[in-house]
């Protein structure tokens, strides 16, 4: 929490400053306002389909900003959608996602429940499923859905490009912004936190509380976390995320690796620091303080956070020791791999340069965790290089190439 943050003003200007929306304006202030006129704490709810398993470090973005909401008083609403689950979020789609098991959402929530709690304070959070008002009799979802149009629904870009390229859209995906929105009925939400890529469900949840007779809630959404490609955002599939329960080493090590650029955009998103503390760090690189131990300071704090302070400096220590006292051979040739696009994946890399003897030699070792690029291990075979990324790769136990992914040139 910021300690100079004590009117509402200056809380809903500390709660606001790195989100990308904070609609209707002013209305987070009023919110705040009215809470202390009150003596209440907001209800502040963020909604999770438990789709995957595991927490990435771009997830802890929103989960950080839930945790300053509790921070000032305020009690946190965290749904876990085991209904909405069922249907699939069609955010960002342009297929209809895979239907999930029953067994599968209940594991994965309860991996997940367990995860967050590395973020969130148990004292003010109220953990519930979207089951329990979702289970509704046919006259309360004629109802529900008697309050949007059609032609609403289809004004989200995502459906307005499947509808236009006669892609197929289901009945089931085209309620999705009704039900989600509806959980902001069912408790009475003062504000909602999502990514931008929610920005649609959230706004109709105010849409729906106005429909059902209740104040609309707040919305705050906040940025896209940029994976350790510093290009696309930070996802499993992607191979490009930095998991919350992964090792300490691999952890720090992870971070380290990331550009000196994004590094900023880490602290901005991830750090507890002031904003005031991160300018002052900003300041003494310009000023000509090595970016990395700077680095060090965010992948000490980020470590810490999810493991403990001991392990952190462990991390750390190991890192230096592999870095600054490493095995890899002095002059190193440079060994070029050109790309048509943008990103190249990990095992085109290793095949293209000739460090392995195939893609399944290349697949194998990944999944043994023998292959490194700067002393962070490689251990998911979709792992993506960006162009320009240049970096020593270490296969298996004695074999180092220096590797540089370029643009492939036309002509």
């Amino acid at each position: 929490m910021n300690p100079d943050a004590r009117t509402p003003a200056e809380q809903a200007a500390w709660l606001a400053r790195n989100a990308v929306d904070c609609l209707p304006a002013g209305g987070l202030e009023r919110k705040l306002a009215e809470a202390a006129r009150e003596r209440r704490p907001l209800r502040v709810k963020l909604g999770i389909d438990p789709t995957a398993p595991d927490i990435h470090l771009g997830f802890t973005v929103v989960l950080g900003k839930l945790r300053e909401f509790q921070d000032l008083g305020h009690t946190v609403v965290l749904i876990l959608g085991d209904y909405t689950a069922r249907v699939g979020d069609p955010s960002g789609r342009s297929t209809t996602r895979p239907v999930l098991s029953g067994e599968q959402i209940n594991a994965n929530a309860a991996t997940f429940q367990q995860q967050a709690l590395k973020v969130l304070d148990a004292e003010r959070l109220e953990l519930r499923r979207n089951g329990e008002w979702l289970d509704m009799s046919v006259e309360e979802l004629f109802h529900l859905v008697r309050t949007t149009t059609v032609a609403r629904i289809l004004e989200r870009d995502d459906f307005a490009k499947r509808y236009a390229a006669q892609a197929p859209i289901s009945i089931s995906e085209l309620l999705y912004p009704l039900v989600q929105g509806y959980d902001s009925v069912a408790l009475c939400a003062d504000v909602e936190l999502g990514g931008t890529d929610q920005k649609f469900n959230l706004l109709v949840g105010r849409q729906l509380q106005q429909a059902y007779g209740q104040p609309p809630q707040i919305v705050l959404t906040m940025p896209l976390l940029e994976g350790l490609d510093g290009v696309q955002k930070m996802s499993k599939s992607l191979g490009n995320y930095i998991g919350i329960d992964e090792p300490a080493s691999e952890m720090f090590g992870k971070i380290m690796s990331i550009s000196d650029d994004l590094m900023w955009r880490y602290f901005e998103l991830l750090s507890f620091r002031a904003t005031d503390d991160i300018e002052a760090l900003r300041r003494a690189v310009t000023d000509g303080r090595n970016p990395m131990e700077v680095k060090f300071e965010l992948a000490s704090e980020l470590v810490a956070r999810f493991h403990d302070k001991a392990a952190a400096e462990r991390a750390q220590a190991e890192f230096i020791a592999r870095h600054r006292n490493r095995e890899t051979p002095e002059n190193l040739g440079l060994t070029v791999v050109t790309s048509a696009t943008p990103m190249l994946g990990i095992v085109y890399v290793l095949t293209r340069s000739g460090s392995v003897e195939g893609t399944s030699d290349a697949r194998r070792l990944i999944e043994q965790g023998a292959v490194s690029k700067d002393g962070v291990r490689i251990t998911d075979p979709k792992t993506q290089i960006p162009v320009g990324s240049e970096g020593v790769y270490k296969v298996g136990k004695r074999r180092f190439w220096r590797i540089r992914v370029d643009a492939e040139k036309n002509g």
